[in-house]
């Protein structure tokens, strides 16, 4: 069974950093697309980055380019996303997502507070 479990998340001040992990099982995650998202209260689930199963091709949403860094670790079933430069407005619930042609899977999340 494909699962993926988000930790990480936390109480930052403005302009500080974090680092999520989604720890992947069931699955070698070399085989799957993975991908963050975030929900904030009372709006959508936002699409902020991917990777690729090999991890040579990334992309990101406008919001977070160029502050925020995915990257994963196959050997260790890791993908994690480096938060920089954080602002109140990234304040959300991030998850993490698994997929390929023959499955896929959420996290449940974790919550980020960008607070001071």
């Amino acid at each position: 069974q494909v699962q993926v479990v988000e930790s990480g998340g936390g109480l930052v001040q403005p302009g500080g950093s974090l680092r999520l992990s989604c720890a992947a099982s069931g699955f070698p995650s070399s085989s799957f697309t993975m991908r963050w998202y975030r929900q904030a209260p009372g709006k959508e689930r936002e699409l902020l980055a991917g990777i690729s199963g090999a991890g040579i091709s990334t992309n990101y949403a406008d919001s977070v380019k160029g502050r925020f860094t995915i990257s994963r670790d196959n050997a260790r079933n890791l993908v994690y996303l480096q938060m920089n430069s954080l602002k109140p407005e990234d304040t959300a619930v991030y998850y993490c997502y698994a997929f390929n042609y023959y499955a896929s899977a959420w996290g449940r999340g974790t919550q980020v507070t960008v607070s001071s």
